[in-house]
């Protein structure tokens, strides 16, 4: 059995809890308990802070985590990222007031930065020479400007309507974050099998998002074209149709590529297309 730290309220344990239930794992949830059983699969779920996720997981507390990369690259302990699960995404950035003048990274010289991110934002100063004082604050990062404690912030943006609420303009994008499988680096041989099963699951369901599975009908004299168009996975699934020269095609299609291919493949001749969810993709 493994344990699994996840956030213990928030957007970022919905989508975890989402995740292992496609997963087929289910997790009894109660808000009076810090750890739950699960069912469907060898697991045990400790619910936490997200910035405890990676400390947990570092020091042994639990095996595995599901915490954003920000947290993982802020926390900066001894944990292994196993992969990322593409809900979550969003970008620390520089913001400074509307007014400033900003004209580039030489700006932050001698600048007072509030943010909850030190030592990212130390990192990239670093990285890119400049010397500016770093104020660590916690909770509302972005009204530090307003109320004279900064001249700009570091901080998490996701729509930017925050930033511009408060008078602030992005100005630099420094980080970008997504929920990821994170797991202690030197897991016990019977834990590591167990994380491989898992991390099994969540590839398969992390794949076949954006995707689509489409059938159709084509002229058989069009299905070299077709197939060139869509390779699909290895190659799509080709039969033939009662109806002498006509196939049904199958295949696999993302979904940011699916009206353009659509288009594609009716000038082609296809006909009687369905276009269907893709609940998960084994390879």
């Amino acid at each position: 059995m493994i344990r699994i730290a996840i956030q213990a309220k928030g957007r970022l344990n919905e989508d975890s809890m989402a995740l292992l239930a496609d997963a087929g794992i289910d997790v009894t949830a109660s808000k009076r308990k810090l750890v739950a059983q699960a069912t469907g699969f060898p697991l045990e779920v400790l619910y936490l802070r997200d910035d405890d996720i990676p400390q947990a997981v570092a020091m042994g507390v639990a095996d595995v985590g599901i915490v954003g990369l920000n947290e993982v690259a802020e926390r900066q302990q001894d944990v292994r990222v196993v992969m990322p699960l593409g809900f979550g995404a969003c970008r620390i950035s520089l913001a400074v007031p509307r007014d400033a003048g900003y004209g580039g990274l030489d700006w932050f010289n001698g600048k007072r930065v509030a943010t909850s991110y030190p030592h990212v934002l130390h990192d990239f100063f670093a990285q890119h020479g400049v010397q500016a004082e770093i104020h660590e604050i916690a909770g509302s990062v972005e009204i530090a400007p307003a109320v004279g404690l900064a001249d700009a912030i570091f901080d998490i943006v996701s729509s930017g309507g925050t930033l511009v609420q408060n008078g602030l303009v992005e100005v630099e994008r420094v980080f970008h974050s997504e929920a990821a499988l994170i797991a202690h680096p030197q897991l016990a041989p019977e834990k590591q099998a167990d994380l491989d099963k898992l991390q099994f699951r969540f590839s398969s369901i992390v794949e076949s998002r954006g995707m689509k599975y489409v059938l159709m009908n084509i002229p058989k004299q069009q299905v070299a074209a077709a197939v060139a168009l869509i390779p699909g996975m290895r190659s799509p699934t080709v039969l033939p149709l009662a109806d002498e020269g006509w196939c049904s095609l199958h295949v696999v299609i993302r979904e940011a590529e699916l009206w353009e291919k659509i288009e594609q493949l009716k000038a082609l001749g296809a006909e009687g297309i369905l276009v269907l969810a893709l609940e998960n993709m084994i390879r």
